[in-house]
């Protein structure tokens, strides 16, 4: 009994300690919704993996609407906000991450 309850303890351990799958993230469902021909579950699985490394939880939010609404994201790169300024700065950054690691 103390052996299975040792398994099983640590086998809960792992699934509370392992990450969340990537398709489970906003941008890689709104890159598998968009019409860009070159959207697939991989690249776009990939794209989320980056994205879960280079941006906040909400940040990811948002720019995840971009891929439906291109138009706010030029909205942001236009603003004159400090926050929307160091939100752009994280976005090209990410950005440039996930060309490279995303081929």
């Amino acid at each position: 009994m103390k052996k299975f309850l040792t398994v099983i303890l640590c086998a809960g351990s792992l699934v509370a300690m392992a990450p969340l799958p990537a398709e489970a993230g906003a941008i890689s469902k709104a890159c598998r919704a968009s019409d860009r021909p070159a959207a697939n579950t991989r690249l776009c699985n990939c794209i989320q993996r980056v994205a879960n490394q280079s941006l906040s939880a909400s940040e990811r939010r948002k720019v995840a609407k971009w891929f439906s609404d291109p138009h706010e994201a030029q909205e942001i790169r236009m603003s004159d906000r400090s926050s929307d300024e160091r939100l752009w700065r994280r976005y090209k950054a990410f950005g440039a991450r996930a060309q490279n690691s995303c081929r």
